[in-house]
């Protein structure tokens, strides 16, 4: 066909222009938006979609991973747990045989020295000399155990520390220990059975203890830079070392073999008999002390949790 020629003036030109440019814009426009519209309902049912099975995959590694998490949680509280109690144990081997059957041992050494000197068994003079004994006996023990232990073990210990720690402890000794005679006395004189006897002197020294200690850190820590001054946080660790301070003293109450000898469980084991030699009375002394100080720490060591005994 022979091409038509149009003859178009300006004006219409530029109109069809117009008119062209406006018919391919809304072509364009409805073709984007069909594909707009197509792309978001094939994404709706796409792959970044959560259907079951995704949200199945999700619950199954969610559970995966809280499940390794947890496990790895439990081994590390196990292992932490388990040096927390090993800890415990060893702190508290250390202070039975550093200061507690010291303690005892040097009471009842004092007790005899009090006897050669003529002091009654109810008199201020005998409370103060086993107290003194008491107090001897732990910062002797403590001082010469650390001696030992860097000298042998570990080098980096401070003996200075451990001196001043020593003379912390000797000052609540000798509370307890001048406080025992006067308090078995009375709970005796009472006649009370030995139990009463036993748990009075346990709640008595062991608060008497703990006086000690708080008026120690009081007094010393102004003069003994080791010694830290009393606060609420030490406040609760003195209590719970006072505690079993008080159940080595109860212990103690069994080497005394003449009240109620019937009712006394720790007769046949730490009973110190007539005749027995002054030495050995003072190794069965420390011994009853150890044997309490032992007993109510392992108590505490298995039913605090971690962090909350004095000796974490």
């Amino acid at each position: 066909y022979p091409p038509i020629r149009y003859h178009i003036t300006k004006r219409h030109s530029l109109t069809s222009i117009i008119m062209l440019t406006t018919t391919i814009s809304r072509r364009l426009s409805s073709a984007s938006s069909t594909l707009i519209a197509r792309h978001f309902s094939a994404g709706a049912s796409g792959p970044f979609q959560k259907t079951d099975f995704k949200k199945q995959a999700d619950a199954v590694a969610t559970a995966t991973s809280s499940t390794t998490e947890a496990q790895e949680s439990k081994l590390e509280e196990s292992t932490t747990s388990n040096n927390s109690m090993l800890n415990r144990f060893t702190i508290t081997a250390e202070v039975t045989i550093s200061k507690i059957f010291p303690a005892g041992f040097g009471w009842q050494s004092a007790s005899v020295v009090a006897g050669d000197l003529g002091f009654e068994a109810d008199t201020l003079n005998f409370a103060l000399t086993t107290g003194f004994g008491d107090a001897v006996g732990v910062l002797g023990g403590h001082t010469a155990y650390y001696a030992l232990k860097k000298a042998v073990v570990d080098s980096s210990i401070s003996m200075k520390r451990e001196v001043h720690t020593g003379i912390l402890l000797g000052s609540a000794a000798f509370c307890s220990g001048t406080a025992w005679q006067p308090i078995v006395n009375a709970l005796q004189g009472a006649e009370l059975p030995f139990a009463g006897v036993f748990w009075g002197t346990w709640v008595g020294c062991g608060t008497a203890f703990y006086l000690g200690l708080r008026g120690g850190r009081t007094i010393l820590s102004g003069y003994l830079e080791h010694v830290h001054e009393p606060t609420y946080e030490n406040s609760k660790t003195d209590m719970s070392l006072s505690s079993v301070i008080g159940g080595a003293t109860g212990f103690f109450v069994g080497t005394d073999a003449a009240y109620l000898p019937e009712q006394n469980f720790l007769i046949d084991i730490v009973g110190i008999q007539d005749g027995t030699p002054d030495l050995a009375g003072a190794a069965i002394a420390g011994s009853s002390t150890a044997l309490g100080f032992a007993a109510s720490q392992t108590g505490l060591n298995l039913i605090f949790p971690a962090g909350k005994c004095w000796n974490d």
